[in-house]
């Protein structure tokens, strides 16, 4: 019998009562729904309508120039089908550095023609912008080139579409791109939260303020629901720090940390995280383009085991390393991942003890794999149904 007052409930939950209802608001899992494995930046007047086919024809192209294949030859036709298929899972179309600081004559006709292009291009899974920043030189030419572009558009913006908002630093810049797209949606008719835009980290004061907080996590609570992800910009951030151009990387210890915080603040929000990218393109030689398709492989490939499911990429040449990489970090942990499911599921005793956490990142691991192509579904080892209730 319970010596204990049936009102201890009663006060414990008046008292947590508000806790756990900021921690629903603040933590409603993680977002729904496939998350591509990349995002191909590329210089907005470059856009056309076949530019997704270009790409994938420049990399099966890159395969057949420079053999062997810079991956295991079990994955080549994998990969190869990929390229053909799906060459480009997220185009942004750029804006920013990757475009520059034409006059606002020329930066008009360019958000026009290249708006137009996407409307007309063969649907992507996921596509967008990057505007320049909203900081005082910029703010006006960025907010003119989205109002063109949505203009251009001629409608709803396609599924998957978002708006990236380099440089920020403080959580008001993220306050202001709300409003924007408030005032967006008004202006053209678009649902409410139609908008949704991602937040590039890339100056310091993002990741930890003059206070000593994470403004990474204020600009989350900022952007009202409206970021769907977060993006470590590598070389604005390390040369920020203060880190010498030959040793700016992906895997320098400065952007370690800037990853963790990112991982620690987004965990359980719903905002998905994106590493950067190299600036070792595979150009040139056999032997530079093979040096710079392993660097980027192992780039890839380190990202993936620090728990960061998605990149940049710059080149069309780095496509098939960003897909042999990703497929083989998917089909070398799939029969240990779907094994380990199954004994959980059928409350098996083995070697290793997992525990309810353990099974849904197993199952979330098998569903990137069927969502990227490493996996097809007779290789899961669960029908999808299966993995997405888990």
């Amino acid at each position: 019998m319970s010596r204990l007052d049936p009102a201890v409930h009663a006060e414990l939950d008046t008292r947590l009562g508000p806790v756990d209802a900021e921690l629903t608001r603040r933590y409603p899992g993680p977002a729904q729904g496939r998350q591509p494995v990349h995002t191909v930046y590329l210089p907005a007047n470059r856009m056309h309508p076949g530019v997704v086919r270009e790409w994938g024809a420049a990399a099966i192209a890159a395969l057949a120039a420079h053999p062997p294949a810079p991956y295991r030859p079990e994955l080549h036709e994998r990969v190869v089908r990929k390229l053909d298929r799906e060459p480009i899972e997220d185009l942004r179309i750029d804006f920013e550095d990757g475009y520059g600081t034409p006059t606002d004559e020329v930066e008009d006709t360019v958000a026009r023609s290249a708006a137009t292009a996407l409307r007309k291009a063969d649907p992507l899974p996921f596509s967008g912008l990057r505007i320049k920043s909203l900081e005082g030189p910029t703010r006006r030419r960025a907010v003119r080139t989205l109002d063109i572009f949505l203009e251009a558009l001629g409608g709803t913006p396609p599924d998957g579409f978002v708006v990236t908002l380099p440089k920020v630093s403080s959580p008001v810049q993220v306050e202001a791109m709300v409003l924007l797209c408030e005032r967006l949606e008004a202006a053209y008719g678009l649902p409410a939260h139609g908008l949704r835009f991602e937040v590039q980290v890339e100056t310091p004061p993002a990741v930890l303020g003059a206070d000593g907080t994470a403004t990474v996590a204020r600009m989350i609570g900022a952007a009202q629901g409206r970021c769907t992800a977060l993006h470590y910009g590598t070389y604005d951030y390390s040369a920020a720090i203060g880190v010498a151009a030959a040793q700016q990387s992906m895997a320098h210890p400065v952007a370690d940390f800037a990853k963790a915080v990112m991982q620690v603040v987004a965990a359980g929000t719903g905002v998905r995280l994106s590493d950067g990218s190299t600036n070792v393109l595979p150009v040139g030689t056999p032997a530079e383009v093979r040096a710079a398709w392993e660097l980027h492989a192992a780039l890839v490939r380190r990202s993936l085991e620090q728990g960061l499911y998605q990149g940049w990429d710059m080149h069309p040449a780095q496509l098939p390393t960003r897909y042999a990489a990703t497929y083989g970090f998917f089909r070398e942990g799939r029969v240990a991942a779907a094994g380990r499911l199954r004994a959980y599921l059928e409350r098996r005793s083995t070697g290793v003890l997992d525990e309810p956490a353990t099974a849904r990142a197993l199952a979330g691991f098998l569903l990137r794999g069927l969502d990227c192509g490493a996996l097809d579904p007779d290789e899961a080892g669960f029908d999808r149904s299966e993995l997405a209730a888990l």
